[in-house]
């Protein structure tokens, strides 16, 4: 069972897999501390994931070791997957930088692209330091990516904002939009709406508030909505993925 990724014309899995903590464990907002896996543990988790059918990976440069692990492990599966990076933030270090100019996005996308051993980017976006519309209204972000695009080096462009105000104005522009929405947050909720009568799709994350709502509730929740294409399900328990996809695939929009 698939959904369509908006108007971009491709399909997803109801869950992608995030990879955040395959790749750093550092200025986390889980409640319980993680170690890292290993290069092996990782491999055998991707793998495993892609075998359940999941075809979204969501990564990111601020996610660590994540896009170069993702490389590692199953860039030889480049054809089954649904890649999604993002823009705008790194984390080495222990610290998060940001950099929104055209030379920062494009030195990005090229790492990105080495990193994940590819020549193309399903989906970017930008992602946001929580300044949504200054990053929108003051920066050549959009203006890169689209370019980008237009040279078919990505398929499908948005942005991972902090903001109902950021989201809606990006939804001028944008062919995915990832916002945070919950059972215990749902301010954005119309914004999910009206991206779905755009066509725009939707990726919700912190759909489980990092780890504090049960999974089997939350996921029934966020999938039941009609506007939602993908919930981005991170960890590293494999029997705890497979417990939510499956929860997923019995998850039925109103």
């Amino acid at each position: 069972m698939t959904r369509t990724l908006g108007r971009t014309g491709l399909s997803v899995s109801p869950i992608g897999f995030g990879a955040f903590k395959i790749g750093r464990n550092q200025g986390v907002k889980y409640p319980t501390p993680y170690e890292l896996p290993d290069e092996k543990e990782v491999s055998r988790l991707l793998n495993a994931v892609l075998d359940l059918g999941c075809t979204l990976i969501d990564t990111a440069p601020a996610y660590g070791l994540s896009e170069a692990r993702i490389g590692d492990a199953i860039g030889h599966r480049r054809g089954e997957i649904i890649l999604s990076t993002k823009v705008g933030e790194t984390f080495a270090d222990g610290v998060s930088t940001y950099d929104f100019s055209e030379g920062g996005i494009r030195t990005s996308l090229e790492r990105s692209l080495r990193k994940l051993r590819t020549d193309f980017l399903d989906v970017v976006l930008i992602h946001s330091s929580g300044d949504d519309l200054q990053i929108l209204r003051e920066t050549p972000a959009v203006e890169v990516l689209q370019q980008f695009k237009d040279r078919g080096v990505i398929g499908a462009i948005g942005m991972s904002g902090k903001t109902v105000e950021g989201a809606s104005q990006a939804l001028n522009w944008a062919d995915v939009l990832m916002v945070e929405f919950n059972l215990n947050d749902t301010t954005h909720a119309e914004v999910i709406q009206a991206a779905s009568d755009r066509d725009v799709a939707i990726f919700v994350k912190k759909g489980l508030a990092s780890g504090k709502l049960a999974a089997e509730d939350s996921i029934r929740f966020v999938l039941g909505q009609s506007g939602v294409t993908s919930l981005i399900l991170g960890g590293l328990n494999l029997d705890h993925f497979r417990e939510n996809w499956r929860v997923a695939l019995e998850s039925r929009r109103p």
